[in-house]
């Protein structure tokens, strides 16, 4: 028996043709739609365990944090802010085996877009965890100069003060002194900014442009006591002490539980009072603070040498001790008061002053920091071209 077609199937090849066409392009598009569909899910459920991961980092969990960007990542293997994410947790979860990863994350992204501050930034922390100076400034300064999002002005002065802490921390003062610099010129007239810029230059030794910010505070917020004192004990330690004394005062004034200020100003007060070297006091004060001084160091070094049992009398043929030659200056010296009155004798008050300053620095290394007159007297032969102003 021979087949046939039913009635109703054409028989054109090209309507066969056709036929089987639609059904493939059918068949496809279901196809493509079970995969959109897939995908789409794959991405949802993505979203949910990076949102997790984003909850967990945010806790500290870092752990649980770092499986479920994992997760995330198999289900959008792709995506850039999930791999970034993973490697901060991974960096952050203070495991040293970690680091290595979150780094081979980071690079792979930052050869991607290395204008991405963001990413940038991520490896300037990782450099920090390390404790590699060079790869922390080289990152740091990648993120201050890429491409920020949102807000470049304040990321970038952010990024800039991490690199200063972390300078700080491994003992750069000078490395962060000159990042300091940078910072200070691109300030907004925000007190908060200004006090922190002050703050970091004490932390870097710079009494000079820590006061200076400190000053821009007051400007902008005079009654800003945090400032006041700030300023005081900056000017304090550049001997500028009139300056100090004025706003030491000041804090005291806003803040008298402020023991730290009082105290500085105290000493601060004593060193104005007693300073010989002052450009405007009249010759009789200058004689008088001269005498008061030299009187005070040998009650100092007389208290120093009961202190270390030295009785000023070295053995046959043994060498003096430092305090003993001390005592054997001051006493040389003495006879000289009389003759400060004199004017031919210039160079006199110079010369029992040395004889002052040398008892108060040994004296001070042998028994401790002074304090009162004596401290007064110390900061003024270490400050000595600051006060004589």
């Amino acid at each position: 028996m021979s087949w046939t077609f039913p009635k109703l199937v054409p028989r054109s090849a090209p309507l066969v043709l056709l036929i089987l066409t639609l059904a493939a392009a059918v068949a496809f598009a279901a196809v493509g739609h079970l995969v959109s569909r897939f995908t789409a899910n794959q991405q949802a459920r993505g979203r949910k365990l990076y949102v997790l991961g984003l909850a967990d980092a945010s806790a500290a969990r870092y752990d649980d944090a770092i499986a479920a960007f994992r997760a995330a990542l198999t289900c959008d293997p792709a995506n850039s802010q999930y791999q970034l994410s993973l490697a901060r947790a991974l960096r952050d979860s203070n495991d040293p085996r970690r680091l290595d990863e979150a780094e081979s994350y980071l690079i792979a992204l930052w050869q991607r877009t290395p204008q991405d501050a963001a990413i940038s930034l991520a490896l300037a922390r990782v450099a920090a965890h390390r404790g590699s100076i060079e790869d922390a400034t080289r990152y740091y300064h990648n993120a201050m100069y890429g491409v920020w999002n949102s807000d470049p002005d304040a990321n970038r002065r952010k990024a800039r003060i991490e690199l200063i802490q972390f300078l700080l921390k491994k003992g750069a003062p000078d490395k962060a002194e000159s990042e300091l610099i940078a910072l200070a010129t691109s300030l907004p007239p925000n007190p908060a900014a200004h006090l922190q810029a002050a703050q970091l230059f004490e932390q870097a030794q710079d009494s000079a442009n820590a006061l200076a910010q400190y000053e821009e505070v007051l400007r902008l917020d005079p009654a800003n006591s945090s400032a006041l004192a700030g300023a005081g004990q900056a000017a304090y330690r550049s001997g500028n002490y009139a300056t100090a004394q004025r706003y030491l005062q000041a804090a005291v004034n806003a803040d008298p539980q402020d023991a730290d200020s009082r105290q500085l100003l105290t000493t601060a007060d004593l060193i104005l009072r007693t300073n010989p070297f002052h450009s405007h006091i009249s010759d009789a004060e200058r004689n008088r603070r001269i005498t008061v001084a030299f009187e005070q160091a040998e009650k100092r070094l007389t208290e120093c040498a009961t202190q270390m049992n030295d009785d000023f009398k070295a053995a046959t043929g043994s060498p003096a001790s430092p305090l003993s030659s001390l005592q054997s200056r001051w006493t040389a010296a003495k006879p000289n008061l009389a003759r400060l009155r004199s004017p031919a004798e210039t160079d006199l008050p110079d010369s029992i002053m040395d004889v002052v300053f040398q008892i108060e620095r040994q004296t001070a290394a042998s028994c401790g920091p002074p304090q009162g007159l004596d401290l007064a007297l110390l900061l003024i032969s270490q400050k000595r071209e600051a006060v004589t102003q």
